[in-house]
């Protein structure tokens, strides 16, 4: 098990964090509201268009009324209630006083107009292959009837809803209404419907859910828990306020499914850790008697409970967020693959990588990146997925679930220290099994914080390492365990490296040249705000093909640490007996990124005019 960290001083804590709890009434509450409300489809911000009042309306308005006879005498809510509301003014309307006794004629030659019109509107609309619905005939004292109806009901005080809370709205629309009569449906979709079934922005998308904030410890201080919700809010409100979220296509986020869950996990893991007290309900009583009996806790030092020293559980929330994550990131990762999206990011908690097929670790409940890639699969026969993983620490979980799969190249860039790092598995030497054999790739960094890795040392392991094995393997989706605690900012418990910001983008880009540029980043680890906002928003613009800030020299011709070159030569020495282009690179390990780059370039010129040079000789032949 991780150890539990101290980590007093260590975040950045703001004191809203504090109040999530305040934010989320309990769902039982909610259960006994006594008032309930059929979600609303749409909402409008003009007043609704006069209508044909039938008896039963009124007589429903009437009902409505008599609750709130008691509340007339409160002067604001009476003056507000009695207040007219503009209404759409009907072109046939006629004032009643300008009534006179040939008002029949005139209603007679009103009419024929009217049908006269209609026929030329008929006729125009045939002309242009259009579908037109008549109003319905109405005359002068039908209209007159109706508009006394409608002031009537206009007055009536307003009905007020008392319930403790509702689903909040998508959007409003505030188009005009088109018409002052309700007509029958029609072929035409109502604009929610054509925006729930429009196609997609082929750009970069996005997926965050509310309810992932929900799981915290029950303790309500997040200043114990470096896995807390403040991570992907700040995260999300840094996206808004650059302006990136509306330049990318969000996605509603989902729960995984039971089965998707268990296509990674053990029935009893996703039965124990992905239900809560009411959904249990629903589960067949001979699964889950006597499964709950054998779960252990913890009581944490802040006086919460957790499966471990540090992973906190809250009985109500913990499986929704979860499962929440591990749906999000699926879903986001399918659309990517069917072309629906040009790749995307998905911010998600609590992380995954560490969740093995029974055990939860290390802040994970359900590995989301190993499901997404298993419904990849599954679901669109995707033959070959790389799986990075740049989070500090070594992905446990993601190796344990592929270790003898050829389909999925699973390469993993961490803090190892020869297994004395969290969690202690990773090292160079676990290549796999049975046919699995040579498709785990360990960059598994030794020697401590002598110095901290850093920029050189990860460039250094991409030209070297990632990416030749990666477009020797050619995979045809990439989906990325991006943890951000790699990233300058963190203790050294929580890894302690100095790897820039700017060169996860850096990474991101050279990724972004893999599968035709489906590239799907799914957040992991990662506890210091300011360095996963900067590391997040990097990463996005990235994705979004913007001209980034480069690196700067210093770091594109520093050379990596002799720490880091030897744990690169070790991993070279393994990778070579099953990954051809890495032997090519690996008298290169200790040279700085411009120095191999212009190299690359001499060796490039020189193969160009030996090919020049062949060419000459076989046309004088």
């Amino acid at each position: 098990f991780f150890p539990f960290i101290p980590i007093d001083g260590l975040l950045h804590t703001h004191s809203f964090l504090a109040s999530v709890p305040m934010q989320y009434p309990a769902l039982m509450d909610r259960l006994v509201s006594t008032t309930a409300h059929k979600p609303l489809s749409r909402t409008r911000s003009e007043p609704l268009p006069p209508t044909h009042a039938t008896p039963t309306q009124l007589t429903l308005q009437q009902h409505h009324t008599r609750p709130l006879d008691r509340l007339t005498q409160h002067a604001p809510l009476s003056q507000m209630a009695g207040k007219p509301r503009l209404g759409q003014i009907l072109s046939e309307d006629m004032d009643p006083e300008e009534e006179s006794a040939d008002s029949e004629a005139r209603e007679r030659d009103t009419d024929r107009e009217r049908e006269k019109e209609r026929e030329r509107d008929r006729e125009r609309d045939r002309e242009r292959g259009l579908r037109r619905v008549d109003p319905p005939s109405i005359t002068m004292k039908e209209s007159q009837r109706e508009q006394r109806q409608l002031s009537q009901a206009i007055t009536m005080p307003v009905p007020i809803i008392f319930s403790s809370t509702h689903r909040p709205l998508g959007r409003a629309q505030s188009s005009p209404a088109s018409t002052s009569y309700p007509v029958p449906d029609t072929t035409v979709p109502s604009p929610v419907t054509t925006e729930m079934t429009s196609k997609l922005r082929f750009t970069t998308g996005l997926v965050y859910d509310s309810q992932m904030l929900k799981h915290q410890c029950t303790c309500g201080d997040n200043s114990s828990h470096p896995e807390h919700a403040g991570r992907i809010q700040s995260i999300w409100s840094r996206l808004q306020e650059r302006g990136l979220r509306s330049q990318c296509e969000t996605i509603r986020g989902r729960k995984a499914t039971l089965e998707e869950l268990q296509s990674v996990h053990s029935e009893k893991h996703v039965l124990l850790f992905g239900t809560n007290p009411l959904n249990r309900l629903k589960i067949d009583r001979c699964k889950i008697t006597g499964l709950l009996s054998q779960r252990m806790f913890v009581m944490l030092p802040c006086g919460g409970l957790g499966v471990d020293s540090d992973t906190v559980w809250n009985e109500m929330h913990t499986s929704t967020a979860s499962r929440m994550a591990a749906g999000s990131v699926t879903d986001l990762a399918l659309k990517v693959a069917q072309g629906e999206l040009r790749n995307g990011f998905a911010v998600v908690r609590p992380p995954g990588h560490h969740a093995t097929h029974s055990q939860p670790m290390g802040f994970c409940f359900f590995n989301s990146v190993a499901i997404a890639a298993k419904q990849l699969q599954q679901k669109l026969n995707v033959s070959k997925i790389l799986i990075v993983d740049w989070d500090v620490h070594h992905g446990n979980g993601t190796q344990e679930v592929f270790y003898d799969d050829p389909s999925i190249l699973y390469i993993s860039l961490h803090r190892y220290d020869d297994g004395t790092f969290f969690p202690g598995t990773g090292g160079p030497e676990e290549v796999g099994i049975g046919a699995g054999v040579g498709f785990n790739v360990n960059m598994a960094w030794t020697g401590g914080l002598n110095p901290p890795m850093g920029d050189a040392e990860y460039l250094a392991a991409f030209r070297t390492v990632v990416m030749p094995i990666a477009h020797e393997f050619s995979p045809d989706v990439v989906l990325v365990s991006s943890g951000f605690d790699a990233v300058e900012g963190h203790s050294e418990a929580l890894g302690g490296y100095r790897v820039s910001a700017k060169c996860f983008g850096f990474l991101t880009r050279k990724l972004m040249e893999l599968a035709g540029g489906r590239l799907i980043l799914a957040l992991e680890g990662g506890h210091d705000l300011t360095a996963i906002c900067d590391a997040s928003e990097v990463c996005v613009s990235t994705l979004l093909g913007k001209e980034l800030e480069p690196l700067s020299q210093e770091v594109l011709q520093q050379r990596p640490c002799a720490n880091a070159v030897c744990s690169l030569r070790r991993v070279i020495q393994v990778q070579s007996q099953y990954w051809r282009s890495v032997s090519v690179l690996a008298h290169t390990v200790d040279q700085s990124y411009l120095q191999a780059q212009r190299r690359d370039s001499a060796s490039d010129a020189v193969s160009a005019l030996a090919s020049l040079s062949v060419a000459v000789l076989n046309t004088n032949r």
